[in-house]
């Protein structure tokens, strides 16, 4: 199984090869928005058996099974065909824009609304700011492949999972730049017991990076649930902002393995809103992060907020 045999160092030897690849931090989000893509289309399976009539919001076409799994006969897209496919179709469909042969659209970009299932809004909320570094279409194949090896509804390998979760988040540490910080999972979860979640609360993290907190926070929470009206209330007990959009990508995906189907998890600036707006209805019951320090904000954004708390320092935390 892939996650039994060295996932990331082999995807690492392999990328190190692609010169479109520059350095620790673009290699990390070229594998991670390749993983959100089959962890998603390994949740649609069960969305597919689950519910009555479920659709995709992604074109047939443009699904992880379609493209990027090989067919009968070991055959798949890989080299020139591959790279024109991902930067011509696959992103700019994911990102919302149509794609067009003369007048006729041969593939519609995804599009959402404020009635748009949240599970699906976030594939356009995923790709608005992805991107794909590789420029060798043999290599970007070869990385394909050994995700594509990940058996995400096998329980010992949606486990094994986490493993490679804490493998990229100390990579990250290392590649990071000034105003980020993943806090020590230790921390983390010494943090989330100390808070003795209960079911019923909810829960916020509005820094929530790579979703560290609220894992921590669901990983206790979920030795209350008993029942399906309990599997319920922890399905809601959370709500995370990220600003910056590699650790959102990282963050829902992580949602997804821990069986959010309907992650409260939205890619915006939790301080873009003002103050005084806020009412009772936008209170929780627990705020759950490690709060920002480092990193500048728009000015734009000290308007929002009391002369004294008025600064631009901020940060991505975790």
């Amino acid at each position: 199984m892939a996650m039994q045999s060295g996932f990331i160092k082999r995807i690492r030897d392999i990328m190190r090869m692609d010169a479109g690849i520059n350095g620790d931090a673009q290699r990390i989000e070229q594998m991670v928005w390749m993983l959100f893509l089959k962890v998603y289309d390994t949740k649609e399976d069960d969305w597919e058996l689950n519910e009555d009539n479920y659709e995709s919001i992604i074109p047939e076409d443009l699904r992880w099974r379609n493209w990027a799994k090989k067919d009968e006969n070991g055959h798949a897209k890989t080299g020139d065909e591959l790279l024109n496919f991902i930067n011509n179709t696959l992103f700019p469909v994911l990102k919302g824009n149509d794609i067009k042969e003369g007048d006729k659209i041969i593939y519609k970009g995804i599009s959402v609304n404020p009635n748009t299932p949240i599970k699906k809004s976030i594939v356009k909320d995923t790709f608005e700011d992805a991107n794909n570094y590789m420029k060798d279409g043999v290599y970007l194949r070869q990385v394909i492949d050994i995700i594509d090896e990940i058996e995400f509804d096998d329980v010992k390998e949606s486990h094994a999972f986490g493993f490679v979760y804490e493998e990229i988040l100390r990579e990250l540490q290392s590649a990071g730049s000034a105003g980020e910080f993943y806090t020590p999972r230790a921390v983390i979860q010494f943090m989330a017991q100390m808070i003795k979640p209960k079911l019923g609360e909810k829960m916020a993290d509005f820094a929530c990076g790579t979703g560290g907190f609220i894992t921590s926070y669901l990983n206790e929470l979920s030795k209350q649930v008993t029942d399906i009206s309990e599997q319920r209330m922890f399905d809601d007990s959370i709500y995370g902002i990220e600003k910056k959009p590699f650790p959102y990508l990282l963050c829902v995906t992580n949602m997804l393995l821990h069986d959010i189907e309907v992650p409260n998890i939205y890619h915006t600036n939790s301080l873009k809103n003002n103050l005084l707006d806020y009412t009772e209805d936008d209170k929780f019951d627990v705020i759950l992060m490690n709060p920002p320090y480092g990193g500048k904000e728009d000015k734009s954004i000290q308007g929002f907020f009391p002369f004294q708390a008025n600064t631009r320092r901020k940060t991505t935390t975790d």
